[in-house]
C-alpha cells in the first residue's frame, strides 16, 4: 500500500470508530487495555494523529514540539466524533503537503520518517478500532490488505532498533540465540521471518522453514499478535512447530497501553 492508501484507510476507520464512539460513556472499560477507559482510547487515537500531524508538517526532525503540542479529546463524548474526524482530516492534509522523502522523527532508528508514520497510523486505528469493539460490543472486520499491512506495522514497529533500545524490559525477554518465527497471512500476500538474536531482532519478508509458523488471515493474525484476541480463540489460525517460542513472543507483545 502507497502512504496515499494509508491515509485513505485510516481516514475510513476512523470514520468508523468515530461512530461508534460518539455520545458513549466515557467511563466504560477498555477490556483489550484494562487500564483504559472508552475516554482514554479516544484521547489517545485522536491526539496521536494530530501530533504526527504536527511533526509531518512541520517537517519536524526532533520530536518535543510535537508532543508539547498535545490537546486531549472533548469531555463531552457528543464531540467525539467530529473531533475524531477532524484530527484523520488534519493529518491527511499533512501528508498531502509532503514527499516521502521529506524529512520527518520517526522513533524507528530507520529514519523512514514519513512512510513510517503512515503505516503507524493505519496499525494504530486498526488495532484501536478493535480496542473499540472490545468495549462497545461491536464486531470487528477489517479486509485483507490493510489488516497486512497494520501486521506489518506491528512487526516492524516492534521489531526495530528504536523499541528495542527504549524498552530494555523487552530486549531482555527477546534475547535470543537465533529463534525463528515465521508468520504467514492466507487470504492475501504477506510472509515475514522474525529471528531472535542476542542484541536484536532481525525482521525479513520472506518464506522459509522456521521454529514455529503461525498462518491464517490477515485480520486474525492482527488481533493475535497485537494481544487483542488469545491465541486459543482464534480458530483459523494454524501453528506448526515450537509453540512455546511462538506464547513467548505473544506473551511479550505487550504494547498494549503504551
Amino acid at each position: 500500500m502507497s502512504t496515499s492508501a494509508f491515509l485513505t484507510t485510516v481516514a475510513d476507520q476512523t470514520r468508523t470508530l468515530a461512530g461508534w464512539v460518539d455520545g458513549q460513556d466515557p467511563a466504560a472499560p477498555v477490556p483489550t487495555c484494562p487500564k483504559w477507559t472508552l475516554a482514554d482510547l479516544v484521547d489517545h487515537v485522536g491526539s496521536t494523529q494530530r501530533m504526527v500531524a504536527m511533526l509531518v508538517g512541520g517537517r519536524m526532525t526532533e520530536p518535543s514540539q510535537a508532543f508539547a503540542g498535545y490537546v486531549p479529546a472533548p469531555e463531552d463524548p457528543a464531540q467525539w466524533g467530529a473531533w475524531l474526524n477532524a484530527c484523520a482530516a488534519e493529518a491527511a492534509q499533512a501528508f498531502e503537503s509532503a514527499n516521502d522523502d521529506t524529512p520527518v522523527w520517526d522513533p524507528s532508528g530507520a529514519e523512514a520518517g514519513v512512510p513510517f508514520w503512515s503505516r503507524r497510523l493505519l496499525g494504530e486505528i486498526c488495532v484501536h478500532r478493535a480496542d473499540a469493539a472490545s468495549a462497545l460490543g461491536r464486531p470487528y472486520e477489517l479486509a485483507p490488505e490493510p489488516a497486512a499491512a497494520a501486521v506489518e506495522d506491528w512487526l516492524d514497529t516492534m521489531t526495530s532498533h528504536g523499541y528495542w533500545e527504549n524498552k530494555p524490559d523487552y530486549a531482555a525477554a527477546m534475547r535470543g540465540t537465533g529463534q525463528t518465527l515465521h508468520f504467514h497471512t492466507t487470504d492475501t500476500p504477506g510472509e515475514w521471518v522474525a529471528r531472535r538474536e542476542p542484541d536484536t531482532i532481525v525482521l525479513e519478508r520472506t518464506h522459509t522453514k522456521a521454529d514455529v509458523a503461525l498462518r491464517g488471515t490477515a485480520e486474525e493474525l492482527l488481533l493475535v499478535l497485537s494481544r487483542r484476541r488469545p491465541l486459543a480463540e482464534a480458530t483459523t489460525l494454524e501453528v506448526l512447530g515450537d509453540q512455546a517460542l511462538l506464547d513467548h513472543w505473544i506473551e511479550n507483545m505487550d504494547w498494549t497501553t503504551d
